[in-house]
């Protein structure tokens, strides 16, 4: 990110907190907020994950405080929140951590159910009410919620995961609802197919990437950078009048359903003339 824009991010000196900063999306959002000149706040249930993330943005001259929190846990949300009042109140809060995990509906136990949601929509919640309490304080802020296109998609057999992606979005929407008057905008942004550690097996499967990306309209995986660019912008003063909205970003993937579809005589080519 050049410095140019930076200034254009107007970020800089803020408070920007980011959950399951260790992870891949997590990663590269937080590096992105250093290039921008953010004061960093990451929040992650393994600390040695958040290592190499907190190293990178030292690097690029943030300053940096990395905590061990549980966003599934009151207490733990709370205690995170007053250590990091020592860099200033939270102006911007990334939702961001999350789990997946495989299962049919059918025979899903209720515990992996319930902790699935406890960190994917519960989690968030608890962070959006605890860190929201520091941006009323200082006049505003800005919430940007990781969904994902399986929230308005169903990914058949993984378990909650599309019932709380789906829930991160109400949940965003009524934030913005609620909180707007006073100064606080929540969005969304939701991924499609992007690499990151979480689907990187998926990807060593052979054939995979290039049957995936034949079915993106731009022909190719997203990365987590695309995902940071766009939680850049809702956290940004360039989204200031965007509130209780959703960023896809799937390079088009979520709007070729019909292309699925057998349609003699509209495949792609030279058009067919009728006899």
């Amino acid at each position: 990110m050049t410095e140019t824009g930076s200034d254009w991010l107007n970020l800089r000196g803020r408070v920007c907190v980011v959950t399951g900063a260790g992870g891949g999306l997590g990663h590269a959002i937080a590096l992105g907020f250093a290039e921008a000149g953010a004061r960093l706040v990451l929040l992650d249930r393994r600390a040695e994950a958040m290592a190499r993330t907190c190293e990178e943005a030292e690097r690029r001259g943030a300053e940096v405080l990395a905590l061990a929190c549980d966003v599934a846990e009151l207490g733990s949300v709370e205690a995170a929140a007053e250590q990091a009042r020592a860099l200033g109140p939270c102006a911007v809060l990334v939702n961001n951590a999350a789990l997946l995990r495989p299962g049919p509906l059918a025979t899903l136990p209720l515990s992996e159910w319930n902790t699935l949601l406890s960190v994917n929509l519960t989690g968030y919640f608890l962070c959006a009410q605890v860190f929201g309490r520091q941006m009323r304080e200082r006049g505003g802020g800005a919430i940007v919620h990781v969904s994902s296109i399986a929230g308005s998609h169903a990914q058949g057999f993984s378990g909650a995961y599309s019932v709380s992606k789906a829930g991160v979005v109400m949940l965003s929407r009524q934030l913005a609802a609620e909180w707007g008057p006073a100064g606080i905008r929540s969005n969304v942004v939701s991924p499609g197919l992007v690499v990151t550690p979480l689907s990187q097996p998926f990807y060593d499967a052979p054939g995979v990437r290039e049957r995936r990306s034949a079915v993106v309209p731009l022909g190719r995986i997203g990365a987590p950078e695309d995902v940071r660019d766009a939680v850049l912008y809702l956290a940004s003063d360039r989204a200031a009048y965007v509130n209780g909205d959703e960023i896809t970003v799937d390079g088009g993937f979520g709007r070729v359903l019909m292309n699925l579809i057998p349609r003699p005589g509209y495949e792609a080519g030279p058009s067919v003339e009728p006899a």
